[in-house]
């Protein structure tokens, strides 16, 4: 007979972990399920700013896939120091871009182990699959999470469960081992094939990633704010404040002192007017234009080069001159400037 227990149940609201929250639920086990926001998820930063640039509003999937379900959901945001701290500083390292996704994962599980511990639950479970991904999902990796995070015997992945050892839940007749898979690999025919069986019939489809961190434009970006305060004898860190500016707008290294950030749409603009404090603010005087921010102490070459692409994206960008209006602080001046015509340099600027 098999016997009653408690999980928390890590989602994301994707395919795999609404897919691992449904087998485990048929057992009869009791779930709680935790979604962490880091600050660099995508889709809920989109929500957070507003929407996306074409004016839509994504869902939130975990709490979709929690309501589809009928399972309680704890929405923890971790996008503090401490994860900021791990961001620059990872002991694994990062994969292809900027993304360190083992001790991102042994993060996240060492704050559901302390959840599990709280609720007095038995076992957390994941949606991870045995090789889909290069970095975390290797079966050492896989092992590592498990073994750093403090969860030996304790942390199930019900996709790839019959292709790993036996965990304690399963061992001790919380889980039967029979009902789970031993899906690996990038494929998800069986993932749909199963969706099927559990009647899982809502879920958002893969569209590159999730997370800003996976993105090498995002990539560049954030190394470049290390880089920058390295160069200039600060620490090299990330604060919460970067983390808002580094997914908003077009970015230009104008120089060594000197970064600009061009808003793109309506939403970015009135986001970057909640960060005008410390920096320079540009906008294009009598035309409609972009909002724009400048970091650090530029010259008077790169002022006037920094007006000349917020000109280029307005709807001046086709005059012979446009005034640029430049706040900082108490100081207010105008410029009349060509805009930046010149494709090449732009782009080369750009991070």
């Amino acid at each position: 007979m098999q016997k009653q227990g408690k999980a928390i149940a890590m989602i994301s609201g994707g395919l795999d972990s609404t897919l691992a929250l449904a087998l485990v639920r048929r057992q009869g086990i009791e779930v709680k399920a935790v979604n962490f926001y880091t600050g660099f998820c995508i889709t809920e930063t989109q929500r957070r700013k507003g929407g996306r640039a074409d004016g839509s509003v994504p869902r939130n999937e975990a709490l979709r896939a929690a309501a589809d379900l009928e399972v309680d959901i704890e929405y923890v945001d971790i996008s503090g120091s401490e994860y900021l701290d791990m961001l620059v500083h990872p002991k694994y390292g990062y994969g292809a871009n900027a993304n360190p996704c083992v001790d991102c994962r042994v993060f996240m599980m060492r704050k559901a182990k302390a959840i599990m511990e709280a609720e007095g639950a038995d076992f957390i479970f994941t949606g991870e699959v045995l090789g889909q991904r290069p970095k975390s999902q290797r079966r050492d990796t896989l092992r590592i999470i498990e073994r750093d995070s403090g969860l030996d015997g304790r942390l199930l992945r019900p996709l790839s469960a019959k292709l790993l050892p036996p965990t304690i839940p399963e061992q001790t007749g919380i889980v039967d081992r029979e009902l789970l898979e031993a899906i690996s690999g990038r494929s998800r025919q069986r993932q749909m094939e199963l969706a099927k069986e559990l009647g899982v019939v809502d879920w958002p489809q893969p569209a590159g990633g999730c997370c800003y961190l996976t993105d090498e434009s995002f990539a560049k970006k954030f190394f470049d704010v290390l880089d920058t305060r390295e160069a200039a004898g600060e620490e090299r860190r990330i604060v919460p404040e970067d983390v808002v500016l580094l997914s908003t707008g077009r970015h230009f290294r104008i120089s060594p002192r000197a970064k600009l950030i061009v808003g793109r749409s309506e939403v970015e603009n009135a986001l970057l007017e909640h960060h005008v404090p410390g920096r320079a603010r540009l906008e294009a005087k009598d035309v409609l234009g972009p909002i724009a921010l400048v970091e650090g102490e530029p010259t008077w070459e790169e002022r006037m080069l920094a007006a000349r692409i917020v000109a280029r994206y307005g709807k001046g960008k086709d005059a012979p001159k446009v005034a640029v209006e430049w706040r900082e602080g108490e100081l207010v001046e105008t410029y009349e400037v060509e805009p930046e015509r010149d494709e090449a340099r732009v782009e080369a600027l750009r991070i």
